[in-house]
């Protein structure tokens, strides 16, 4: 087949295809039509705000249905009957395109840029939408939705909207003027699947030695900072380390939206971040709370992200009696991670850099590097000792490096409290043992 016929081919199958999505588009218009015609625009509207679900798409679908029986719609076969009901019920009672990507549980993250343009994401991969949004009010109307039972709007005087929805997802959403393309809605879904550091060792994404590393790390009251890129894994890895910490210690987790899940410990205090109403008032920022969570006798202080001045209250807590605690921060490598909590740092305080390196010395004990390899896997990668240099500075030590090419682990040199726990009676030292021999 020459080339050009090829073009010719895949031109007729663009065709057909639009051809099918409009032959779609406006049996379903035609559909919702008939429905407020047959029940009532009232009836449709309570069916839509009703709180049981379940109950109003069982009596929507039973009417949609009946409307299709009729001769209007002898020209829609039996498989497209059963979408057009499932597309109708979406829109009227859910989030129209959004919502079966959203009931799809493998789906980890949905994005809609513009009215012709949906994709998601699965096992680290995006993939385009079969179906996108008909027009841009239809995208304004599924983010009102979405955004006012939280008591948020976006409109072009609020143009910018990040916001938690009741079973952890995320939201942002992104309007006109400043969505070039349209208004643009990113929701990063909540997954309670991962929330151990057995279930990464299930999954691959770390070898078990280096798991009990890490669990010993958080017994000990390490101060570990995780750092990796966006969509790098650091808030699962956060939340199944803090699933180390024992039961008898008092914790205060501190996040921009509240994702750490603690449900089987006894004393937790969920702390998240409040934006300012739309008279200005009433903004509570990380900083407020990590300040706040000082009075609150934390055992530890767990910080989904640091990202602002609130980074230089962190590190004072770690360096005031409060060790063990976690937190997370954007970077490529350990350097890389340094070199940002001391900016970030000096937002809170203006002070010289020597004295944040100070700090950062005394404070972190490890860095924790997450990556999200290019074909979507994800892995903990090298973990870095953080000790304080003879000039006073911060001085990287590489305790478990990480191999890129072949995905492997190798133990480089031993974290001195592993020897330290088994003098003070904190690990056994035949356990220990056994532990070394599995990692070499």
């Amino acid at each position: 087949m020459s080339v050009l016929e090829r073009v010719r081919l895949n031109e007729q199958a663009e065709s057909a295809s639009v051809r099918e999505h409009e032959s779609m588009r406006t049996a379903r218009d035609r559909l919702k039509r008939d429905l407020v015609e047959s029940l009532g625009l009232s009836a449709v509207a309570a069916m839509a705000t009703d709180e049981n679900t379940d109950k109003a798409r069982g009596e929507i679908s039973v009417a949609c249905q009946a409307i299709l029986n009729s001769k209007e719609y002898s020209d829609v076969d039996a498989e497209n009957r059963e979408l057009l009901v499932r597309q109708v019920l979406d829109e009227v009672c859910g989030l129209g395109p959004l919502q079966p990507l959203l009931d799809d549980p493998t789906v980890t993250e949905v994005m809609v840029n513009g009215c012709d343009e949906l994709f998601f994401e699965r096992d680290g991969e995006l993939f385009p939408a079969e179906r996108v949004f008909d027009s841009a009010d239809q995208i304004m109307l599924v983010i009102d939705r979405i955004l006012a039972p939280l008591g948020r709007r976006l409109d072009k005087s609020n143009p910018l909207v990040d916001a938690r929805l009741s079973n952890g997802d995320r939201v942002n959403a992104v309007a006109v003027p400043v969505a070039m393309n349209g208004p643009s809605v990113t929701i990063r879904k909540f997954s309670n699947r991962i929330t151990s550091l057995e279930h990464l060792v299930e999954l691959g994404s770390v070898p078990s030695w280096y798991a009990q590393l890490l669990a010993w790390a958080v017994k000990a009251r390490k101060d570990i900072a995780v750092a990796g890129g966006t969509g790098s894994g650091k808030t699962t890895l956060l939340n199944a380390l803090s699933c180390e910490i024992g039961e008898r210690e008092r914790i205060v987790t501190i996040e921009d939206s509240a994702e750490l899940r603690f449900d089987a410990h006894p004393n937790v205090v969920r702390l998240e971040s409040q934006d300012a109403s739309l008279e200005g008032t009433g903004e509570v920022t990380i900083r407020d709370l990590v300040k706040n969570a000082l009075r609150m006798r934390p055992d530890r202080i767990v910080v989904g992200e640091v990202r602002g001045a609130e980074t230089i209250d962190m590190l004072q807590a770690m360096n005031t009696g409060h060790d063990g605690s976690l937190t997370t921060l954007h970077a490529g490598s350990p350097a890389e991670a340094v070199s940002r909590l001391v900016l970030m740092a000096r937002f809170g305080m203006n002070i010289p850099t020597e004295l944040v390196e100070q700090q950062i010395a005394t404070a972190l004990d490890f860095i924790l590097m997450s990556r999200r390899m290019a074909d979507g896997t994800r892995y903990l990668s090298s973990l870095t000792a953080v000790e304080q240099a003879e000039d006073g500075g911060v001085l990287l030590r590489e305790c478990v490096g990480f191999d890129e090419v072949s995905r492997t682990w190798s133990l480089v040199r031993e974290p001195a409290f592993v020897s330290q726990c088994v003098r003070e009676g904190v690990l056994g030292e035949a356990e220990v043992d056994a532990w070394r021999l599995s990692c070499a």
